[in-house]
């Protein structure tokens, strides 16, 4: 059987710490462990970043808004994850999405004093740190620098998977066809053939207000 400690030791600011660094770390560290029924709010949108929060097990919803409301994006992540370590420093650190439980979920919550005083004197933790925060940086400036497409289905698909997290797993997109045309810059009529054709390929579903993706991955 899986225990905590296992499941700790897969997380990736751990993997690499040997057991009895890891031991002497739990030793010192006062964990938050937190259990959230299924609907429950984990983390809201705008609330302070002070501390590293866990998923270590079950499934949560990750809602992120744009500034002017005009688009949501849903995805759902399974355990074990880490919840926005690029927040934690900066100059803004205050979480940028919410995150609801979808299922029942187990987090753990790590103070940013003692990520400070103690998690960064260990090499391991340091580099698993950086490198976390810099893959997430070239990833999204690498998107900055994609070549254009004319496509217009192509271009959907792009700003769809732009706006996730991860491109795997099931994501819902909530836009007005009007709001989504103007953040596309093109006319209404010719977003909704595309995304019409995208749907007889069965690739997304529409619904009301609503683009369904079932697996992100295909998009690709």
């Amino acid at each position: 059987m899986e225990t905590m400690f296992d499941t700790l030791l897969q997380l990736p600011l751990f993997q690499g710490l040997c057991h009895e660094d890891f031991t002497n770390i739990l030793d010192k560290v006062k964990l938050h462990f937190f259990k959230h029924k299924a609907g429950e709010i984990i983390i809201e949108n705008g609330s302070p970043c002070k501390q590293l929060c866990f998923l270590l097990k079950g499934e949560i919803s990750i809602i992120t808004t744009s500034k002017e409301d005009t688009y949501t994006v849903i995805e759902r992540i399974e355990s074990p994850y880490l919840i926005e370590p690029q927040s934690l420093f900066g100059m803004s650190t205050t979480y940028t999405s919410s995150y609801i439980a979808h299922t029942e979920a187990h987090t753990v919550n790590i103070s940013k004093d003692f990520v400070l005083n103690d998690l960064f004197r260990y090499e391991i933790f340091r580099l698993n740190y950086m490198n976390i925060i810099s893959n997430r940086a070239q990833n999204l400036y690498a998107r900055l620098w994609e070549e254009p497409t004319p496509d217009l289905k192509s271009k959907i698909i792009r700003f769809l998977l732009s706006h996730c997290e991860k491109p795997q797993g099931k994501k819902i997109f909530k836009a007005k066809m009007d709001d989504l045309a103007r953040c596309l810059d093109d006319t209404r009529l010719n977003i909704s053939k595309a995304l019409n054709e995208l749907q007889d390929y069965g690739l997304i579903e529409l619904h009301r207000k609503e683009i369904l993706i079932p697996d992100a991955q295909k998009l690709l």
